[in-house]
């Protein structure tokens, strides 16, 4: 008999186990695969972005899947507690772009083995290799856990820390989803989010611009009426199948939702190359770096503004011949050269599959947990963590300090119910 079980070793689980167990309960964390933090450790390229340092208010924005609900739980334990908790096992962290915390070591790997020993010294038991088959509950409350091989573990509380469908080869393939709706949960549709996007546009068929990076752009995703749902400036890539990079990702869940309200049809996407200026200014500007230099072709006047492969790009669907100068081209060209910088447009089909995103949307309505506890509303001694929860947010930290913040709440509370029982 346990006091706390915890399934799923990733970076909320690992994080649970290690709360529980800090406030002496017996704790038994069970992995289903043969090696704990496997997402912890390909997370952010190898190098564990372990949190993010933006205030709360910030933090929230960046989480727009539900992000408003971790108020409470970051009462209990937030990002600066994250900070501690690292650097207190030792592991030096430093800051970089956006908030973005990384240990000094750049070394995902020592993250994860700071957080094994801390088990260990607090005789968190653990079971590798071990499926969960079910939840083992009464009416009234939840009493264990069965596995594939058929042995069963009693505790007095479980946590379920499984994940999500993104990134399957860590082993998060949504096996809590059943167990959570067999408690009585509701699990909402479940959806790709930091996610490729599709397109079918001749150019991206034909592979034209397959590899070319644009920098610092504003990539919009509009809805059938043209409206602009949001806008993310950052970097963003062409692919052979469609699109992606940074700014892509932050879109892909607002492309899905759009395709959810019109049946699947394709979702416009604009991107504008010169994100300082609209399509009179960069108007102006196109025509005064020609009228300096009217004896240069076109391709040489204007290539500080764009990368050149983009820019011929650009210059054929304007119907400008590059080779022509300045004092050649009619001022009506220069302006459908600049709407191409400022509003290139484009169709997008769809997304990658949620195997292929990097954060899950959906998952156990957030309605029936307890905020402050991560305690289930529908049945007692169950609690919930990390990205099996409706709750998601861009790539930069926030999806791991959501983890990690909702795993310590959950930790700590399963500690607290075992010992009222």
């Amino acid at each position: 008999m346990y006091d706390v079980i915890i399934i799923g070793g990733g970076p909320s689980g690992l994080m649970a186990s290690i709360a529980a167990a800090s406030r002496n309960q017996k704790v038994l964390l069970i992995e289903k695969g043969k090696k704990l933090g496997k997402k912890l450790i390909i997370s952010g390229g190898g190098r564990c972005n372990v949190t993010n340092r933006l205030p709360l208010e910030e933090i929230v924005k960046n989480i727009p899947g539900n992000g408003r609900f971790l108020y409470s739980p970051f009462s209990v334990f937030n990002n600066e507690d994250i900070i501690s908790f690292f650097e207190g096992l030792g592991v030096a962290l430093k800051e970089e772009d956006h908030g973005r915390m990384f240990p000094v070591s750049n070394r995902a790997q020592d993250v994860a083995d700071a957080m094994f020993r801390e088990m260990h010294r607090l005789g968190v038991e653990v079971l590798l290799d071990s499926p969960v088959k079910k939840l083992l509950m009464t009416d009234d409350k939840v009493t264990g856990v069965r596995l594939h091989s058929g042995q069963e573990f009693t505790a007095k509380a479980i946590v379920v820390a499984v994940g999500g469908k993104a990134v399957p080869q860590t082993g998060s393939t949504g096996d809590g989803y059943p167990w959570a709706e067999k408690a009585g949960h509701t699990v909402t549709d479940l959806y790709p989010t930091e996610v490729p996007l599709l397109s079918k546009e001749p150019f991206i068929v034909s592979r034209d611009l397959q590899g070319l990076a644009l920098r610092d752009v504003a990539v919009s995703v509009l809805n059938k009426k043209g409206k602009v749902l949001v806008t993310h400036q950052m970097d963003m890539l062409f692919t052979h199948f469609g699109l992606s990079g940074p700014a892509v990702l932050r879109c892909s869940q607002y492309v899905v939702k759009e395709m959810k309200k019109t049946s699947g049809s394709p979702v416009e996407m604009r991107i504008n190359s010169m994100p300082e200026e609209n399509a009179e200014s960069a108007f102006q500007l196109l025509f005064k770096l020609m009228k300096d230099e009217p004896k240069k072709a076109v391709k040489n006047v204007w290539k500080s503004l764009a990368l050149e492969r983009w820019l011929l790009f650009l210059l054929e669907r304007a119907g400008i011949d590059p080779s022509l100068t300045g004092a050649e081209l009619a001022s009506d060209k220069v302006r459908a050269m600049a709407a191409q910088l400022t509003a290139f447009t484009m169709e997008v089909t769809g997304t990658q599959p949620i195997e292929k995103a990097f954060v899950t949307g959906g998952g156990v309505s957030i309605k029936e947990i307890e905020p402050k506890t991560m305690a289930s509303r529908k049945k007692p001694g169950l609690f919930f963590c990390g990205e099996i929860l409706d709750i998601h947010g861009y790539t930069g930290g926030y999806n791991i300090t959501s983890a990690l913040v909702t795993g310590n709440v959950a930790g700590r509370s399963a500690a607290e119910f075992a010992k009222q029982v």
